[in-house]
């Protein structure tokens, strides 16, 4: 099972959603850097259970405990270990489930590949795991933030209502993390609805990454957009990606999806920028800009039909403290591997400048 992300900055984790704790490595990380421990921790606070009313009724406080790596608030250089405790996991929800696969959910595919599974809360692929990337990308916004970079996500659509009249400013508010727009009533409402009904939602999540200087990215393939689809759909609620235009540009004739260049001040600027920021693989300069489709939340407490792990048919209505939408709590999610993604391209390369 791979545990590990990136090249020269990499991110290890470990842990389970009701094991005693969850935690990880990052190494790689550059020395001198201020580690601010109340930004992480409030990077950690918009991912946590029950950080929104829209969200799971678990609570955990997910304060990250550094064990290396740090020295007077200041990074060494040296690997950055961390754990994560849990401490309000109810591994008893789950008795019921022991032997039932849930649709949506990682446990069929985990007994086929490994011959067993953690049925509580998922184990491995549980939501939970995320908190450790949310630390990690904490860190290496801390690192980008020196370097005039910022990394911002906001939810724009959550079913089928997308956010209407809204402009691009962030940070944005709970509950939902969604810019303020004509109709955030009606997507918070969408949400309840489904959680009335024993059900969920899915939708969108639109990230921008700003200051973002020109040539990170490697040809072929590590493409900067190809390595940032990975590290997006390596979150598990992760069902799709685009960047710029993305789906759209197929409908576009050459002469309107292409970005026009000019020639200001003695740098390059694009009249429009339906690329994304991301040419040929390589930051452009621009504002890099993609979208995630979010699923629903697969655990549900409306009845559907299943199988258990012996191969006989039954019904299944997963009960317990769930999500009826992951969105809010997926957009630090998305910001951290985005962040963790950047700045392992950015080391990468000041050593090709520095050969």
């Amino acid at each position: 099972m791979s545990s590990s992300f990136g090249k020269m900055l990499t991110l290890t984790t470990f842990g389970e959603s009701h094991g005693a704790a969850l935690g990880g490595v990052v190494d790689g990380f550059p020395s001198g850097i201020a580690i601010d421990e109340d930004f992480i921790r409030s990077e950690m606070a918009r991912r946590r259970p029950g950080s929104t009313p829209l969200g799971t009724q678990r609570s955990e406080d997910d304060v990250p405990r550094i064990l290396s790596g740090v020295f007077n608030g200041i990074s060494t250089g040296t690997p950055i270990g961390f754990i994560i405790e849990n401490k309000t996991q109810r591994s008893q929800d789950y008795s019921s489930i022991e032997h039932v696969y849930r649709p949506g959910h990682a446990d069929y595919t985990y007994c086929a590949k490994y011959g067993l599974r953690d049925y509580r809360g998922g184990g491995r692929a549980s939501g939970r795991e995320t908190s450790c990337r949310v630390f990690g990308g904490a860190l290496a916004k801390l690192f980008l933030r020196e370097e005039g970079i910022a990394v911002n996500a906001a939810v724009i659509q959550v079913h089928g209502i997308k956010a209407e009249g809204y402009e691009w400013k962030p940070p944005f508010s709970p509950p939902l993390y969604a810019p303020p727009c004509r109709n955030l009533e009606a997507m918070i409402k969408a949400v309840e609805d489904a959680r009335n009904d024993l059900d969920s939602v899915g939708g969108i999540i639109e990230c921008h990454i700003t200051g973002v200087p020109s040539g990170l990215g490697e040809p072929v393939f590590d493409k900067l957009d190809a390595v940032l689809a990975h590290a997006i759909l390596s979150i598990g609620a992760v069902k799709g990606i685009e960047f710029g235009r993305g789906f759209e540009s197929a409908r576009l004739r050459g002469s309107e999806n292409n970005d026009e260049m000019r020639a200001e001040n003695g740098r390059i600027v694009f009249a429009s920028n339906n690329a994304g920021g991301i040419l040929g693989g390589i930051s452009s300069g621009s504002d890099i800009v993609f979208r995630s489709a979010i699923k629903p939340t697969p655990s549900i407490a409306k009845t559907q039909l299943t199988v258990t792990d012996e191969m006989v048919n039954t019904e299944i209505a997963v009960h317990g403290r769930h999500d009826s939408t992951i969105l809010p709590r997926a957009v630090p999610v998305i910001e951290a591997m985005a962040a963790l993604t950047i700045a392992d391209f950015l080391i990468q390369k000041r050593c090709y400048d520095k050969r």
